[in-house]
């Protein structure tokens, strides 16, 4: 393949995880270009190492907006970019209860941006791929069993999930009304390496490591599906290359895992890498005895879970990484660079997590 692709939001957690995979594991010999707004959430140096190696030949860097179609439009002229990637999104539910227009401006009218370029310059080419990364929060929430499928009616229950579900139908509309050549992938929560902490996983693990205590909402009951980042994205790049235009694949790890039972699990990873013996911080204490029970948060579905059926028969995927093996590499990747995922804490972030995540 001597393609390029246009991947937004490629600063950010699973964005950066994608272009490092794409660059170092699959064999693509064309260009990535990353166009990342650096928002809170994104840091160009998650990519440092890819910078190094195939900057300004194989990869390149464009500070910028999606809602700018004029930067937009120019990208996909000068590199002749046939792939557009979209992990671009506001993703965090607790910012979206407490300030929904941002994720307004970026989930659903960066995505009709993008898609207003993408149809401009491709006109009516079909050797084009346009795939949007999507979440399975747009289907609401679960009972005690089931999972959700691509099929699955839409039933988001935060301004979050709205976005991402009124952003998803924008993306079907294009490829029916316009014949755009996409892709959608609705997946399930994703850990692993640069991810930002204020998400749950790091966030825990920072909060143990301080010895402080590890906020977990309600009655920790809440259940959700987990998938290595890395198995994401190699989910993402089967659809790029082998995924039917129109369709929607769901992507989840067959990991169903309720919060507390989450938090346990990797209490006892960082008892195996970092031994409460050699944490003065726990002050004798067990890495579970941080466990700080919360008040839950408003719109809070009870449980994910998703039928991976479709991308295991049509493409030929299925997670490659165990939970345990995934969250022990994870932790070690923490343990390392925790000063690295650091910067990305600002003070006014500083200030929101502490009102928000007050243990009481």
């Amino acid at each position: 393949m001597t393609k390029t692709m246009l991947v937004t939001g490629g600063a950010g957690f699973i964005g950066s995880n994608f272009i490092r995979f794409v660059l170092k594991k699959t064999g693509f010999k064309g260009r990535v270009i990353n166009l990342d707004k650096l928002t809170y959430a994104g840091l160009r140096e998650n990519l440092h190492d890819i910078e190094l190696r195939f900057g300004g030949k194989r990869y390149f860097f464009i500070k910028g907006d999606i809602c700018d179609s004029k930067k937009v439009n120019i990208i996909i002229k000068k590199y002749a970019v046939s792939v557009i990637v979209n992990f671009a999104a506001e993703t965090h539910v607790d910012r979206s209860i407490h300030g929904p227009k941002d994720f307004i401006e970026t989930n659903i009218n960066g995505v009709f941006n993008l898609l207003e370029c993408a149809r401009a310059n491709w006109k009516d080419r079909k050797d084009v791929r346009f795939h949007h990364i999507s979440t399975d929060e747009v289907f609401g929430s679960l009972v005690k069993t089931g999972r959700f499928t691509e099929t699955t009616p839409y039933d988001p229950r935060s301004p979050y999930s709205a976005s991402k579900a009124a952003s998803d139908h924008l993306v079907r509309a294009y490829f029916h009304t316009y014949g755009l050549p996409v892709t959608i992938s609705n997946c399930s929560n994703n850990y692993g390496p640069y991810q930002h902490p204020e998400k749950l996983i790091p966030l825990a693990l920072f909060k143990a490591v301080a010895g402080e205590g590890i906020p977990v909402y309600g009655d920790g009951g809440n259940t959700r599906d987990w998938l290595f980042v890395e198995d994401h994205c190699r989910a993402v790049w089967l659809i790029i290359n082998k995924g039917k235009a129109g369709k929607t694949y769901n992507v989840g790890g067959n990991c169903e895992k309720k919060n507390l039972e989450t938090i346990k699990a990797l209490c006892l990873a960082l008892e195996k890498i970092r031994p409460r013996a050699k944490n003065p911080a726990l002050k004798g204490r067990r890495y579970e005895d941080l466990i700080t029970f919360v008040k839950d948060r408003p719109g809070h579905d009870r449980r994910y879970a998703i039928d991976s059926g479709k991308i295991k028969k049509a493409l030929g995927w299925k997670p490659l990484f165990g939970f345990n093996k995934g969250l022990e590499a994870t932790v070690a990747w923490y343990l390392v660079y925790s000063a690295h995922l650091k910067k990305t804490v600002d003070a006014s972030y500083r200030a929101w997590l502490k009102k928000n995540y007050t243990e009481r």
